[in-house]
């Protein structure tokens, strides 16, 4: 029988030259067509640490079969695993500056000279 080149802890055994750090943003394969703003929502993920330590949480979820085809082909994300990261990464680091500037609609005293 031929030896596996993984630890029965779930880590790569000594054959990798660093089997817990993980790869830079741009060398994910994310696809040739993946927009910007996915791209940048992971690269700020990484920034903050949300990428970072072990993967060990496992997430499952039944999604429409035509919902994650669309959102593959949009992104040019191959993996279900990494479209699910870089959908989670967009929820967690959604700017809410535009509902922010909406919510102060009306808070300007009106007798405030405003003209240049």
């Amino acid at each position: 029988m031929a030896q596996s080149s993984i630890a029965p802890t779930g880590k790569t055994s000594a054959k990798s030259t660093n089997p817990t750090k993980r790869k830079p943003t741009k060398s994910r394969s994310l696809g040739k067509r993946t927009p910007t703003a996915i791209v940048e929502a992971l690269a700020l993920a990484e920034k903050q640490g949300l990428l970072a330590g072990p993967r060990t949480l496992v997430v499952r979820a039944r999604m429409p079969a035509a919902l994650v085809r669309a959102a593959k082909r949009r992104t040019g994300i191959a993996s279900d695993s990494k479209l699910l990261e870089a959908a989670l990464a967009n929820v967690a680091l959604v700017d809410d500056y535009m509902d922010w500037l909406i919510s102060r609609s009306g808070t300007i005293d009106p007798a405030l000279d405003l003209d240049f």
